[in-house]
């Protein structure tokens, strides 16, 4: 099979029979094998009728259907585990995305190598300052700190080699950072493309301004995991270590001091020299214990997000459970 088409989607009812027939369309004039997998991330409207309704038409559309609501990592983590074709596809279901784009996805990775390829809305229809701002920021954040020279981490349309989705696995709410997960993971070619960007045509967004928070906030985990995630000791440690021998040096000046050169002086106790030194070794102490309980939970247990799902269409699978 040549495309696995993987498409979140969350109460998009009026766009889905649309964004079928211009896939299908792209689809045949390019001869390609493909599926197309819907994931319903909990939708409360027809959209999950809609989806088996298109399954019956066309034996190439497949879909997946959470219980409720569990965010886009989970819907694209079901979608990533039971893709079959060479090269996966994902887009968003409200039509912003062009499926024209899919063909030179598909040959960027399958003639030139690459192993991901992220689009990269050059050019805008959402608010500038409710969305493009924002967005710009936080891309410029998320290259800064990952070293991924992307310009738009957050594109919904991107393409990868099935050897990238099989290796990663995207939990909490890390969509946004495939790229760097992918990096992180060995596979770093990658590449992007400049995609066009269309205006919704129906609804309205599912985001809202707190996207960009948790987006920071996301940012921030992604840097300490992939630096420290696997090595806890080497962060919390060090501080430890350091916090530790500044408050010792305190501790061993008051004594000196006290028992060499200022006998008669001041208690100990009424120095403020002690307070210091003190709560620097109790931070010290904390820091390492902190690090050395991270490295213990790190070898004894794997953490774990779980999502359920309602319904299957033409999958093999018949689990209705998976982890993170």
């Amino acid at each position: 099979m040549n495309l696995s088409i993987v498409i979140p989607l969350l109460n998009e009812k009026e766009s889905l029979k649309e964004l079928h027939d211009w896939i299908v369309s792209v689809m045949q004039s390019n001869h390609f094998s493909y599926e197309i997998l819907f994931i319903d991330d909990g939708s409360t409207d027809a959209s999950w009728n809609i989806i088996s309704e298109l399954s019956k038409e066309n034996p190439s559309v497949k879909g997946i259907r959470f219980q409720r609501n569990f965010g886009k990592s989970q819907a694209l983590h079901a979608g990533f585990k039971a893709v079959q074709g060479d090269v996966i596809i994902t887009m968003d279901a409200d039509l912003q995305d062009n499926p024209e784009e899919i063909p030179e996805l598909y040959r960027m990775i399958h003639e030139e190598g690459y192993e991901l390829v992220s689009g990269w809305k050059k050019k805008r229809y959402d608010s500038v300052l409710f969305k493009n701002m924002p967005s710009k920021l936080f891309n410029w954040a998320a290259r800064k700190t990952s070293g991924v020279k992307l310009h738009d981490f957050n594109c919904g349309l991107k393409a990868y080699a099935k050897k990238v989705v099989k290796g990663i696995e995207v939990s909490g709410e890390m969509h946004r950072y495939i790229p760097v997960l992918s990096k992180n993971a060995g596979f770093a070619k990658i590449g992007e493309k400049v995609v066009q960007h269309q205006a919704r045509k129906y609804g309205s967004t599912k985001f809202g301004m707190e996207r960009f928070i948790n987006g920071f906030l996301d940012l921030i985990t992604i840097w300490f995991v992939s630096k420290f995630g696997k090595r806890p000791m080497h962060l919390f440690g060090a501080l430890g270590v350091l916090m530790f021998i500044i408050g010792f040096g305190f501790a061993l000046y008051l004594g000196i001091d006290k028992l060499f050169i200022n006998k008669a002086g001041r208690l100990i106790t009424d120095r403020p020299q002690f307070f210091i030194a003190l709560t620097a070794m109790l931070i010290g102490s904390q820091l390492f214990l902190a690090g050395f309980l991270g490295e213990m939970i790190i070898r004894s247990r794997k953490n774990e997000t779980r999502y359920s799902i309602s319904e299957e269409i033409n999958l093999e699978t018949k689990e209705k459970q998976y982890s993170l």
